[in-house]
């Protein structure tokens, strides 16, 4: 088998007060974040926010950031702009403005003749052709809003289940524990940022859930393996600090590898997949760290605290 790193002998559970001081910090970001999304302070996406999306193209080629100006001059600052590009579709654009009032029928229909009578003045030449259109109200904002909180929640309920099933119970709040630190870490960092949060944001913390849970389920099952030792011989601590240095390499080169894949979206994805690539991005760093530096020394501050066999 191919070992990126050589044995190690590193003392990660030594370190875990720092690591837990680190944690903590992002945490309280994170819930900082969610307390601002739960309220509406934070910048939220129409999915979440509601607003107004077209999407079309313009019959020539033009500079973004001349169609970003006319739109803020003409009275949408915030409207959010993405240039799609793929085969055979040229010059072609994705225009989405915010809820600006009670987003009714009615005021969708002002804003979209708005962004459109304001791109044909500042183009006068250039002719643009709406291909789709699309309105949500605050009502399905905050629905979806809500969803998307339950869905995140009863993914990290199923987690634990499983882990609490498959280990211990006490692995199981562990892993836990670890994958809302990385939900919210992530989702700090993006409120920290001011990075439009929307359902390919979510998307993405969900499949970084997944993701840590399979990082720390190797790190526990190494450490299961182990601790069959413990009842006869051995220190509870240092048969952790074996069992993540055993599994070091492998953990490092899987995050490698889908820190590579994923930097490939952020990089030539588009600014659709942006937020979603980030996500990932950041994740699976914040992820490979907890499975190594939170879910293991939480364990052990429970074994210190209340010594028990592990099955």
């Amino acid at each position: 088998m191919f070992h990126l790193i050589g044995k190690t002998n590193i003392d990660f559970i030594g370190k875990r007060k720092y690591a837990f001081a680190i944690s903590g910090v992002l945490i309280a970001i994170g819930l900082i974040a969610l307390v601002m999304i739960m309220i509406g302070k934070a910048n939220m996406g129409i999915d979440f926010a509601g607003g107004t999306m077209i999407q079309g193209s313009f019959a020539q080629p033009i500079d973004i950031g001349d169609l970003r100006g006319a739109l803020s001059n003409g009275g949408f600052p915030d409207a959010t702009i993405q240039e799609l590009k793929a085969e055979g579709m040229q010059n072609y654009f994705l225009i989405r403005v915010k809820n600006l009032g009670e987003n009714t029928p009615s005021s969708a229909t002002e804003t979209i003749n708005s962004l459109m009578g304001l791109i044909s003045t500042s183009f006068p030449n250039n002719h643009f052709t709406k291909d789709s259109e699309h309105s949500i109200g605050p009502a399905v904002g905050e629905t979806l809003r809500s969803q998307a909180k339950w869905a995140v929640i009863l993914a990290v309920l199923g987690i634990l289940i499983y882990i609490w099933f498959r280990f211990d119970f006490r692995f199981g709040v562990a892993a836990t524990i670890a994958t809302f630190h990385d939900v919210l870490a992530v989702l700090g960092i993006f409120w920290l940022l001011g990075i439009e949060i929307d359902l390919l944001v979510i998307t993405a913390l969900l499949t970084l859930a997944g993701y840590s849970l399979t990082d720390t389920v190797v790190v526990f099952d190494r450490i299961r393996e182990n601790l069959k030792l413990f009842r006869k011989k051995g220190d509870f601590v240092s048969t952790i600090n074996i069992s993540i240095n055993e599994v070091l390499s492998r953990t490092v080169i899987t995050a490698l590898t889908v820190f590579l894949v994923v930097m490939t979206l952020l990089l030539f994805g588009g600014q659709v997949l942006f937020s979603f690539a980030l996500a990932l991005s950041m994740g699976v760093i914040i992820g490979t760290y907890s499975s190594v530096f939170v879910a293991s020394p939480i364990v052990v501050e429970w074994e210190a605290r209340s010594p028990k066999r592990f099955k």
